[in-house]
């Protein structure tokens, strides 16, 4: 079972490396140096760039993990403020899992530093243990237990008091809205709900640190804003959360997040100040044929990416590029006989992970490859 680091100790994890392709393409190496793209962004900010929350929860320094030959994490600096809800952000195979893993004292690391709630790991693990919860996507309950049975098995392996037990599975119930349901089969429980249930039983014990690996891949999108608003709860009454995602609008919600790619640290902030760092230019092109205009700006200079986006096509275009960028691309598409109108936007949290990650420019090599 695996609703907490502890019961995940006794499960089956990927023991292999996450799927990582070569070294992550640099700015550099694309002829666009990173501060040009995004400034102060290639290392953690500091718990103390948090007015309100200047100590951490985590630190961890050159936190790099090998499978042989292949780099799974490689020189990772992080510093998650308490209390916050902290986010990573990150394609499938980024080294988000690996990293966390590391966190929590489930797998050591090649190399580097970690201090999570002042214990350092992995040397106190099984001290952290009871002081930290954890969750996955796979839910990981006891579908032939009912809802209450579930929490009450959690309870025990969690080491929570017999007195005050019954106290705490009551609270939980009618807190995550099992009230009704509290017999019921955990099998038998929608997707949204046994996603509550398996967060009850990951905070049954109270823990300062909640790890959460992508939660909420499996439920519908009520049950995700559902659970969003359980997350922000937990922070109000001092819990630290650290939930790994690769939905933008979910990274989005999170007070600081980091952006990894490959298993390195490449952006590290609140969203607003990644958005607002972006060096680059973003601009929205409304053409006949958006498709046909997706290909057409793709090959202008200076063009980072290209993503429709309903009837239009959204860009980045890289600081260098950017004054006269509009202009370029209205060219290249009367050019290609196509009439268009651009204009600016305000950049996103995508535009960000374009601009660190090169992930168009991968994409489209990958395209091309095929």
């Amino acid at each position: 079972m695996r609703a907490s680091c502890r019961s995940a100790c006794r499960c089956t994890w990927s023991s292999g490396a996450e799927e990582h392709g070569d070294a992550p393409l640099s700015l550099r190496e694309k002829g666009l140096p990173p501060k040009r793209i995004l400034s102060g962004v290639a290392r953690s900010a500091g718990c103390g760039a948090d007015a309100v929350n200047a100590d951490c929860a985590i630190r961890a320094r050159g936190l790099t993990r090998r499978f042989g030959a292949l780099v799974a994490v490689d020189r990772v600096d992080l510093d998650v403020p308490a209390r916050r809800v902290y986010g990573f952000l990150g394609p499938n195979g980024s080294g988000k899992s690996t990293t966390i893993r590391m966190l929590c004292g489930l797998l050591t690391p090649s190399a580097g530093d970690i201090e999570v709630l002042g214990l350092q790991i992995p040397e106190q693990a099984e001290a952290l243990r009871r002081h930290i919860g954890y969750m996955t996507q796979k839910f990981s309950l006891f579908e032939d237990l009912t809802v209450r049975e579930n929490l009450e098995f959690i309870a025990a392996i969690q080491g929570v008091p017999k007195n005050t037990t019954r106290a705490r599975i009551d609270e939980l119930i009618g807190r995550y809205h099992f009230a009704d349901r509290q017999k019921q089969l955990a099998g038998t429980l929608s997707g949204g709900q046994k996603q509550r249930l398996a967060l009850a039983c990951a905070v049954i014990h109270e823990p300062e640190l909640l790890f959460l690996d992508e939660p909420t891949s499996a439920v519908d999108p009520e049950s995700r804003r559902d659970f969003w608003e359980k997350l922000f709860e937990l922070a109000d009454i001092g819990t630290t959360i650290l939930v790994s995602t690769h939905l933008m609008d979910e990274a989005e919600r999170c007070h600081r997040l980091a952006v990894i790619d490959r298993g390195r640290l490449v952006a590290d902030g609140t969203p607003a100040a990644l958005t607002g760092a972006l060096a680059g230019r973003t601009l929205l092109v409304h053409a006949d044929d958006p498709r046909g205009a997706q290909r057409v700006v793709a090959s202008v200079p200076g063009v980072l990416g290209v993503a429709q986006v309903g009837a239009a096509v959204r860009v980045l275009v890289a600081a260098a590029a950017a004054a006269n960028a509009a202009a370029k691309i209205e060219t290249a598409l009367a050019a290609a006989g196509q009439r268009a109108q651009v204009a600016a936007t305000a950049p996103n949290l995508e535009d960000v992970f374009v601009a660190v990650t090169g992930a168009d420019a991968r994409a489209a090599d990958a395209e091309r490859a095929a």
